[in-house]
Order: structure tokens, then sequence, then C-alpha cells
């Protein structure tokens, strides 16, 4: 009996945990179902490296799996004297399963984790916990990979305590030593304080939810009545009332997107609540909760208002100037409802990007647009490289700077975008604008951060200056010949950086975006040039 054992676990399948399937058997010798192994390998199809998931050696490039008879022959042979699959209540551990501490050989799944042993136990180990009164106390929760995190890694004792003023877990001996004196509570106490707090950020976030979605029927009524009424007058002016019934259309369901959006962001942080409010570990609640950033202020939207019905009549008449209106009032409404939205999405924002290592994870690839650059300005490297010649490159074309040493991206900008400009010599200046900056004449509307459709940090080797709508603004700051450029455009947030060994932050704005941003440069000497890389801004000033 103990050999139809051993031969039972030799044909079992590690993935599965069933018996072999069409057996295969990979180059460091363990045996897998074919499908298994299939499916296990194309998810690594994209890394171009596989793995044997039993002992990790990796194979380059992929195996070709052939059938082993040996084993399949096996298999028949024992399904004959009665072999079975293993049952369900001694199922082995996986790499994703906790496996139990206790167990020698085989691990098998742990059923439950205690906080007090710091062990994880399979159902058969967990027994003594719930039969000896010595166990009564301990504390089981679902099986957990993080028991260490438990331990304090000073004192290798169980961190029981929460220490209020340096916000952190501690154990007993830290209460009476580095953290003496300090506000000290048990970590039952502040996960419970917490829980509550999360509860009430619980209750907002899905009060929010409801308005939002009582916004989205509202507007999906506008979109009904502005069909209907637009239906009883389109035959007499059809051409502008079809440009009219587009405008209005594109505008609300904009709106309905981005409330659509906003609702569902709310309901996963709502679910990121409640997994948190049912996390059993204090420590790890703790430990998780300072990711939840607090809520803002409650912003009720359901202000919006955009009734442009009364507009419909007499448009036989006066359809033209009809539709000049409507689009004015759309317009600020628009600005105005997004401003009102942008408020709520900011919600719960993530922490401040500290190293340039996470400001990298949302850098952007930027091409320069040559039809908005300035005609003595000459493209290269695919539009990521710019020079100012001094002798005149491009024709007119009316998105160009006609006086002004400026480009700007092809690509607009939105959501969270990161990249970088490096210059030599004299001096640059780096900027982001709105796509309808003027181009035409050398006056301020045309320079950037001489206007509000524009800002600008001006860059040279002796000091730093920031420019919007005329407002000069000096900056301080270690001198760089790389500068980073952070803007999160739904969160209003343009932040500029020097870069060195170290990030440091120049300046930071805050505002509302009402539109789309392109990133910009200008050069004011000869032989500057601008060059971009993968996901970075690169530009190189030659003197």
């Amino acid at each position: 009996m103990a050999g139809v054992q051993l031969d039972q676990e030799t044909i079992s399948c590690s993935i599965c945990l069933d018996v072999l399937k069409d057996p295969v058997t990979v180059p460091c010798g363990h045996s897998y179902c074919m499908n298994c192994i299939k499916s296990h390998w194309d998810k690594e199809d994209e890394k171009k490296i596989y793995s044997c998931p039993q002992c990790r050696q990796t194979f380059t490039p992929r195996p070709v799996l052939v059938k082993s008879t040996v084993l399949a022959d096996l298999v028949e042979e024992l399904k004959k004297t009665g072999l079975r699959a293993a049952p369900a209540d001694h199922c082995y551990a996986g790499s994703e399963d906790v496996a139990c501490d206790v167990c020698t050989g085989r691990k098998l799944k742990a059923q439950k984790s205690c906080l007090v042993c710091l062990i994880s136990f399979c159902e058969k180990h967990l027994q003594p916990h719930y039969e000896i009164p010595a166990y009564a106390k301990h504390k089981l929760v679902e099986p957990s990979k993080k028991l260490q995190e438990n331990v304090c890694s000073r004192h290798d004792e169980v961190m029981k305590l929460f220490c209020r003023t340096d916000q952190q877990s501690i154990c007993y001996l830290c209460s009476v030593d580095e953290h003496k004196g300090h506000d000290t509570v048990s970590a039952a106490a502040e996960r419970s304080e917490r829980q509550r707090e999360l509860e009430v950020n619980r209750q907002n976030v899905q009060q929010k939810i409801q308005d939002r979605e009582k916004d989205a029927k509202l507007l999906q009524q506008e979109v009904e009545d502005i069909n209907g009424s637009a239906d009883k007058t389109v035959g007499n002016s059809e051409k502008i009332f079809t440009e009219l019934i587009r405008l209005m259309e594109e505008r609300l369901r904009e709106l309905q997107v981005k409330l659509e959006q906003e609702i569902a962001e709310l309901k996963r942080k709502d679910a990121e609540m409640e997994k948190l409010s049912q996390t059993q570990n204090h420590n790890q609640f703790l430990h998780d909760y300072p990711s939840l950033s607090p809520l803002s202020e409650s912003t009720h939207s359901s202000s919006i208002n955009i009734r442009p019905l009364r507009f419909f009549e007499d448009v036989t008449a006066a359809v033209s100037e009809v539709r000049d209106k409507l689009q004015d009032i759309l317009r600020e409404k628009w600005i105005n409802i997004s401003q009102t939205v942008t408020v709520v999405e900011v919600l719960l924002s993530e922490p401040e990007n500290k190293t340039r290592a996470e400001f990298l994870k949302y850098s952007c690839d930027i091409t320069l647009d040559p039809n908005t650059a300035y005609t003595q300005l000459l493209l290269s490297d695919g539009n990521r490289k710019v020079t100012l010649s001094g002798e005149q490159t491009y024709s007119s074309h009316p998105d160009r700077f006609t006086d002004w040493e400026q480009v700007l991206s092809k690509e607009s900008l939105t959501g969270r975008c990161y990249w970088e400009v490096e210059w030599r010599g004299v001096g640059v200046s780096v900027a982001v604008a709105y796509k309808n900056i003027s181009r035409a004449g050398r006056s301020g509307e045309c320079w950037f951060g001489f206007n509000d459709k524009s800002w600008m940090l001006d860059c040279d080797n002796n000091s730093y200056n920031f420019y919007y709508n005329k407002v000069k603004t000096t900056v301080s700051g270690p001198r760089s010949s790389r500068v980073g450029v952070y803007l999160d455009h739904r969160a209003g947030i343009l932040s500029f950086y020097s870069i060195s060994g170290t990030m440091t932050l120049l300046h930071r704005v805050q505002t509302t975006f009402t539109q789309p941003l392109h990133a910009g440069l200008r050069t004011v000497y000869f032989g500057d040039s601008v060059i971009q890389s993968g996901g970075s801004l690169y530009l190189t000033v030659f003197v």
C-alpha cells in the first residue's frame, strides 16, 4: 500500500494536483499534464523565459513538449488498480498558496495562520488550536505569507502596540525603549478607531456614487429632450441643425463618460475600503490604512443645468444665431462642469511621487510638430530633434509660430505625464500650452508664459524663473543640465524638477486645466537642439 501511495504522488501534476493527463517531462526532470504546463508557459511568452513551476529552473527557448510514454503507461496501470485523485482536504500547496509550516516533505495548503505562533497550519496541524485550552486565546486569521511583518525587526517580538506619535506598529520593548513617552495604544484599539474612520469614508464614497448616478440619469434625460425637440424643427434648417445636434450630443456624451468613469472609480475605492475593513490582522490593517488618503469635502455636481431647449424657438428665422449662442453657452458651462468634476476626482489622490523611478512610470512618448515650429527651427531624427539653424527651414502654416523661436509637441497631454529636458550652453525655456495659443505676431499672446494659455520655466546657467500670464516668479534650486516636468492634468498639478543625483522640486503649479496641454520649448541661440528619446524629451543647447 505504501508503494502505491508513492507512485500516486509521483504521477500527480503539481499544477492541477490531479493524476497526470497526457504526461510530459520538462528538461529539469519534473513532469506535468500537457495542458497544464502549456498554459503555464503561455503566460510567460511575453518574457521569452520559461520556468519549471517546482524547481524554478528556466529555459530558453521554450522547450518542445513530447508525451512521456513510460509515465502514461504507469498512469494507466495504476488506474486499473483503483487509483483516485487526492481528496480535496489533502490538496498540496502550489507556488501561489500559503504552505503549512509544520508539514514535512511535500507541504499541504494552509487553512489558517496564527498571529501568536507566527506559523501557518494545514487542517490536520491546526486541530490543537481548536482542542487544547492553552491555544484558546491565539488569534487565527486567513492564511498569510506576511506573518513576519508582525515581528519587530529590532527585538524579535510580536508587535502588539501602535505608536501614534510615529505612526507605526511596535512591540512592548519598543514602548519602553526608543518610543518611551510616546502616545501608544494597543494595535486592536488603533484598528478599531481607523475602522470607524474607514466606514465614514465608505459612506461618503457611496453617497457620491449615488449622486453621480443621479447626474448620469439627468444627462441621459437631457439628451432625450434635446433629440425630441430637434426632431420637430430639423426640416427647415437641416444642415445647420444637424451640426447643432452633433455639438450638443458630443458635449453631453463626454460628460456622461466622465461621470461613468468617476462612478467606476468611486466603486473601486469603495471595494478597496471594504477589503481593508475585513482584514483580520490589525498590524496589516494599520500598515495598509495610510495608503487611503482622506476624502475631500463632498462636492455635489447635480447643479448640471444645460438646458438649450429655449433656443430652438424660431429656428427657421434665426438658426445661425441660435447655433452661435448655444456654442458659447456650452463652452462656458462645460468649463464650469469640468472644474466641478475635477475637484471630486482628487477625492482619494495617490501619494506624491518622490523618486525619479516613480516619475518614469508616467513617461510619455513626445514628438515635435513641424507645423508649429518657428521657420528657422530644423526638426530631424523623426521629429525628436530640433535645431535653431538661423536659416528659413519651413514655409508658412496657420499653426506655425511666426516670430518666437518656439515649437509644440504633436501629442496632446492628459492624465499623468512625465518628460525630461536636457540642455547645455546658455539656456532654454520649458513650457506647456493649450493648442489654441496664438501663433502669429510677436505679442505676449504668442510667447510662452506671457498669457493665460501657457506656463513656462525659463532656465539658464545662473537662475530659474517661472512665468504665467506675464507674472514672473523667481525660482531657487540647484543648477542642473536636466529638468523634469510632471503633469497630472486631472488634478491640475504641474511640477518642474532639477535632476542631478536626486530630484529637487523647483516649482509647482496647482490650477484647473480646461483643455488638453502640449509640451513646448523655446530656444534663443543658434545651435540649440531638442532630442526626444524613449519616454523623455531631451534638449541640448550648442553655442
